[in-house]
């Protein structure tokens, strides 16, 4: 007994230590388990719901000649050790959003108003995550292959009141200083004296180019914002052959509005002089450039141009958008391997056009005996795969096949030689009745197609009524030439531990905020 007094406290302190061995060793191991992101990349299929996914999907385990390797797409490849969610898109006080305010919430976290532009819903200047990561000592960049005044790049640097202010965002993306920023849109950095042909300043912009596109101004003033970008550091480029050569502070214009559209790019990636860059192309130089960064980096990339293709309800250019995404896609992730340091977000804004295939009871196929000896007879056309390959032949956008038509002379202007056109550029047919049909106005407001109130490119409604004569060859409805409320898929790919909380139902709002958690160094303010 008279040894407990001296061994009591022994016991004890042997208590104490063991346990502190303990939580010293659980809090090693913890922080050693948690996640250090170094770098984050959201893409942001725009446009891109479920529907467009499914026809991503579609076109590669189906077409009977799909050009995807192995069938198999970049989303597959997330898939296979990634994560998946969905989200809302709702801005602030509506049941829809646009790009501007859905973009504002991915790149701030904060709810918006629609159509502003990095502001909060009280209109308030909101920080985004590349201010942020500025601020943080990261490296930054932009891809685009829309224009990089467009709604979601501008959410991502610029703070105005109106998405519309496409002027006016060139110099709030200059103050946000993102060390790289690839897109189109030169037309709105340069003095209204650009677009004079004789100008000194058209001509210098010819050579600067290389005449690789057509040079123009969208400003009525004289500020020519290229020699700001020039002072503040940036090397400029308009062409591939100049992008490749990028190794730093970058602004790189390729276009003089938006850049050319999936169609195009699908035939312009054949050529191997092609001028102006791919948005894998993009997105695979700004990768190389920021990766030199010892901090680290945030990247934005944007294939843009999906929704302007569900805006015109045009099916084939939307497959070949979303192919343009895929490229994209498998090029970052051949850059991001199985690297833990590194954040892989895709998602979307939201859906545009509320796309799908779908069955009908006309052309039903003609009854078939099996090999069992049962006869096939179905009740309605389901639709044929063969539909996955004329709609990747189309080798023009309606846009462009209206454009042909309206450049002939005034003789040639004829249904006759519109439906040649359509079907010269289209893999489905149209007649003579047809194409007249589409010869119409936006005064005769009795052929405009039947959800004419959510038609957004009203000026020039042909391309929905062609749009609606072909759908029904395609086995595709559409239920809006607008954006829908539809959730849209979260992909992620990373450290499981970063990944994990977005495998969830979720709005905007939150995966802004989760991606800004994740790329915040420890320590750092938010």
């Amino acid at each position: 007994m008279k040894d407990y007094p001296s061994a009591l406290p022994k016991l004890i302190l042997l208590g104490i230590a063991g346990f502190l061995l303990t939580g010293c060793s659980t809090i090693a191991e913890k922080t050693a388990a948690a996640p250090k992101i170094k770098n984050v990349i959201m893409i942001i299929g725009d446009g891109m719901g479920p529907q467009q996914v499914g026809l991503l999907l579609s076109y590669a385990r189906q077409a009977p000649h799909g050009v995807l390797r192995n069938h198999k797409t970049a989303l597959d490849r997330i898939i296979e050790n990634g994560r998946i969610g969905i989200s809302l898109t709702y801005p602030d006080g509506a049941l829809v959003t646009d790009s501007a305010a859905s973009a504002t919430q991915l790149a701030t976290g904060k709810f918006a108003k629609a159509e502003m532009v990095g502001l909060d819903a009280e209109g308030r200047p909101a920080e985004n995550i590349i201010e942020k990561a500025k601020r943080w000592g990261k490296a930054t960049g932009l891809v685009s292959d829309t224009r990089i005044t467009h709604a979601t790049p501008a959410a991502f640097a610029a703070h105005e009141t109106h998405r519309s202010h496409e002027t006016i965002i060139p110099e709030g993306l200059l103050a946000t200083d993102a060390d790289l920023m690839f897109s189109g849109g030169l037309d709105y950095w340069l003095p209204k004296a650009a677009a004079e042909k004789d100008s000194a300043v058209h001509r210098q912009l010819e050579t600067m180019t290389e005449h690789a596109f057509k040079i123009g101004s969208a400003r009525k003033d004289d500020k020519n914002l290229l020699d700001t970008a020039r002072k503040q550091g940036y090397r400029l480029v308009f062409n591939a052959r100049q992008l490749r050569q990028a190794t730093g502070k970058t602004l790189g214009l390729f276009a003089g509005s938006g850049m050319s559209d999936g169609i195009m790019e699908s035939r312009n990636r054949l050529n191997p002089n092609h001028a102006e860059p791919t948005l894998a192309e993009m997105s695979e130089q700004a990768l190389k450039i920021l990766e030199r960064d010892e901090q680290g980096f945030f990247l934005m990339i944007e294939a843009g141009q999906i929704d302007w293709a569900g805006h015109r309800n045009d099916a084939g250019l939307m497959l070949h958008e979303m192919l343009r995404f895929d490229a994209m896609l498998h090029k970052v992730l051949d850059w991001l391997g199985e690297r833990e340091d590194t954040l892989l977000i895709v998602t979307a804004d939201h859906e545009t056009g509320g796309f799908g295939f779908s069955y009908s009871g006309k052309n039903i196929p003609e009854p078939k005996r099996l090999a069992s000896g049962h006869v096939f007879k179905p009740n309605f056309n389901f639709g044929s795969p063969d539909i996955l390959d004329k709609l990747y032949a189309q080798n023009l956008s309606y846009q462009e096949i209206f454009a042909e038509f309206d450049a002939l002379p005034p003789a040639q202007k004829t249904a006759g030689v519109l439906a040649e056109r359509v079907n010269r550029h289209t893999g489905f047919k149209i007649d003579t009745d047809e194409a007249n049909s589409l010869l119409v106005t936006q005064t005769n407001t009795n052929k405009l197609p039947g959800n004419s109130t959510f038609l957004v490119y009203t000026k020039d409604n042909r391309e929905k009524l062609l749009a609606e004569i072909l759908s029904a060859k395609q086995q595709v409805v559409w239920a809006s030439g607008a954006h829908t409320s539809t959730p849209v898929f979260v992909f992620t790919k990373g450290n499981e531990r970063a990944t994990e909380p977005f495998a969830n139902i979720l709005h905007h709002t939150d995966i802004g905020r989760l991606m800004i958690d994740a790329l915040k160094p420890q320590g750092a303010v938010d």
